[in-house]
């Protein structure tokens, strides 16, 4: 969802990057992409962080300096989709959350290109690979928790001075969950191996929709 860096909001909520952090991104998810790949292909009992940094193109010195251990190293490809989550809703227009998260749910989940086909390729095949493995649980877990808390400041300032606190952290749960459940359920399962088909963004319309009743009344 990210841990080193993913515990803080992305830079272009603030202020636009530098080439060196540019870079320094580029890196860190050329790296996670390296480790989802061979998690998936080996199991991530069977990788080593030597094997990841191989596999990427670095020394294993320049792996440790971007994380310190091999189950953070997939954190940049888990927490780029809640970066995306977090932007497009400080962006949105909207001012309703009920509305405005089942588009944001599907600009998140339904892949545009080739490149967001094989992200999401990769995401199920390292969501496959957590139920095997505590260490990359805990990341996802993490990941999601950042990112619902990240949503809290941007709903309360969305909904307006008399919103309840508790409603916009159940909202903000809600939502979180729906994206998470979505792509969890899609990753369990064999169909639409790419997201290509919007099989996880479909359930994570589901449970969107049956979450957020309570919230609606």
């Amino acid at each position: 969802m990210h841990l080193p860096d993913a515990l803080t909001p992305a830079t272009s909520e603030t202020q636009p990057q530098t080439l060196a952090e540019r870079r320094r991104e580029e890196t860190r998810l050329e790296i996670a992409r390296a480790a989802a790949g061979l998690f998936a292909e080996h199991g991530p009992q069977h990788v080593t962080a030597e094997a990841i940094a191989q596999a990427a193109g670095i020394s294993l010195r320049t792996f440790y300096r971007h994380f310190s251990a091999k189950e953070d190293a997939i954190t940049p490809l888990l927490t780029s989709g809640a970066d995306n989550w977090v932007r497009l809703l400080a962006d949105a227009p909207e001012r309703d959350p009920l509305t405005l998260f089942p588009r944001l749910i599907d600009e998140v989940l339904l892949p545009q290109t080739a490149a967001d086909r094989e992200e999401l390729r990769v995401t199920r095949g390292v969501l496959r690979s957590i139920t095997e493995t505590p260490l990359l649980r805990a990341v996802w877990h993490r990941v999601n928790a950042d990112s619902e808390a990240r949503l809290r400041p941007i709903l309360s300032e969305l909904c307006g001075p008399g919103i309840d606190p508790l409603n916009v952290r159940i909202l903000a749960t809600v939502a979180s969950d729906a994206i998470r459940l979505g792509l969890e359920h899609w990753a369990a399962g064999d169909a639409d191996p790419d997201g290509a088909e919007g099989v996880p963004a479909a359930i994570a319309q589901q449970v969107f929709a049956r979450l957020s009743r309570g919230l609606a009344a």
